[in-house]
């Protein structure tokens, strides 16, 4: 099968595969310490650890069909963050799973973007077809169930698995800094019977 890259829209974004011309505002984002603060151990991200993630986010779309999107915004094309889905192995006790997550930049929060975007990545992850851009359906992604996992601090993202219709599936520790999360999960099935 030959590796898919999709671009998907929503009403105000453009979710879509990245480029070297977004390591700036990535890196950028990675090193402001409000947006790392419930990432991992909360420590800020380097130019160099930035670009090395940017290059696995690449290569995972290969690698899986399915990956982290860069979320810009079609009235002004900046890229306000990432929405996506990626493989939590740093939580090895909910494996194997696919995790949905969301990280903007600080000057886009606020906005309903994450909200927004992840509405229309989950459509991508459990196989619907697109709607706003009228482009080819990845029918075949089409996963069994989705997981979210936040800081159990991180009010804002548990909202936001909230409004996307995730219910608690556990809270936890992650075995490599112990820092609290709390894992929510989606259904395929629960996804079609609240659309």
């Amino acid at each position: 099968m030959t590796p898919r890259h999709p671009e998907r829209r929503t009403e105000r974004l453009r979710l879509r595969q990245w480029s070297e011309a977004d390591l700036d505002a990535l890196a950028e984002m990675d090193a402001d310490p409000d947006v790392m603060r419930y990432i991992g151990d909360g420590s800020t991200g380097t130019r160099e650890r930035t670009a090395a993630a940017l290059g696995r986010v690449r290569a995972a779309w290969d690698e899986r069909g399915h990956g982290l999107f860069a979320a810009e915004e079609t009235a002004t094309g900046e890229l306000v963050g990432w929405v996506g889905l990626a493989v939590p192995a740093f939580l090895p006790e909910v494996m194997p799973a696919v995790e949905i997550g969301w990280r903007l930049r600080r000057r886009s929060w606020g906005r309903g973007y994450a909200t927004e975007a992840a509405r229309e990545v989950l459509a991508f992850a459990f196989g619907e077809a697109e709607s706003e851009s009228g482009s080819e359906a990845e029918a075949d992604t089409r996963l069994e169930r989705v997981v979210s996992i936040c800081h159990v601090d991180n009010h804002a993202s548990l909202r936001i698995m909230t409004k996307l219709g995730m219910t608690y599936d556990r809270t936890t520790r992650v075995p490599a800094h112990g820092q609290p999360v709390r894992v929510m999960a989606l259904t395929r099935e629960e996804y079609h019977s609240s659309a």
